[in-house]
């Protein structure tokens, strides 16, 4: 890929809260290739990683307090980012959360509020957020998200954040129809398992790293480049005929249904 192949294009990047973080390893990809980047913090807890991260790419980099639960903040944000930029190219959406118990208990014991909040915070922040960025989109643009693949499948703890993971990928798919007139693009990375901060609040997610590391063809769990470096390639004109999609980047676990009897399961 051209190492400045985003020249001249701003992308905003919501989601990240440390080095860990896949937003943060897809920021980078952008940076590379060229873009300005936007970033956003939830709270001021956050804000010194943010700002540290944003620095170790550019002194000059912005960044602005967004947390997606408030239609006011959203808004806020992007006056700021018009204040900034004249238009944006780009939009990385990587934010999820559900409330820590609804990843412990059953399913069928999630919470009316639980589920509202996981909804909420990882689902419908796509929709408020890309909507605020159209009217900066005057060229085109691309919108990347991300998913994992207990959208599509139970994976043991996941949960209520495997429903809204569904309800986000359905939701790629009615955006990219909505936007695709506009020159918009949208589609999902579904990442496999990343020792990240969201995902440690899921309960024996050690374990679910290392089935995904015996048990995919690759034998090994996915690396933070290889996410970034397909989140790089959706922001590019080579990406220019994909939308509505959903991308697997997960070493191929995704594609097995069950092993050889002879494996030892986990």
């Amino acid at each position: 890929m051209s190492k400045r192949s985003l020249e001249g294009k701003v992308g905003l990047i919501f989601g990240v809260a440390n080095k860990n973080s896949i937003a943060w390893g897809i920021a980078k990809a952008w940076h590379q290739a060229g873009a300005k980047l936007i970033f956003s913090y939830q709270n001021e807890r956050l804000k010194g990683n943010v700002q540290d991260l944003a620095n170790e790419l550019d002194s000059q980099s912005h960044l602005f307090p967004c947390d997606v639960s408030s239609d006011g903040q959203i808004k806020d944000f992007f006056i700021q980012v018009q204040k900034n930029a004249d238009q944006v190219d780009l939009l990385l959406h990587s934010l999820a959360y559900a409330p820590r118990e609804s990843l412990a208990n059953r399913f069928v014991e999630t919470s009316r509020e639980a589920f509202n909040v996981a909804h909420e915070i990882s689902t419908y922040s796509l929709i408020a957020l890309t909507r605020e960025a159209l009217p900066l989109m005057k060229k085109g643009g691309s919108v990347v998200t991300l998913s994992f693949y207990g959208s599509q499948k139970v994976i043991p703890h996941y949960n209520v954040m495997g429903v809204s993971k569904a309800a986000l990928e359905a939701s790629v798919r009615y955006l990219a129809s909505d936007l695709g007139s506009q020159g918009i693009r949208v589609n999902a990375i579904s990442a496999g398992a990343m020792n990240t901060l969201a995902a440690r609040g899921i309960s024996d997610f050690t374990e679910m790293l290392k089935y995904a590391a015996k048990h995919s063809p690759l034998k090994r769990n996915v690396e933070m480049q290889e996410i970034g470096e397909t989140g790089l390639f959706l922001a590019m004109d080579g990406a220019s005929g994909i939308t509505g999609q959903v991308l697997y980047v997960d070493c191929g676990q995704s594609v097995i249904g069950m092993r050889s009897y002879d494996d030892e399961l986990v």
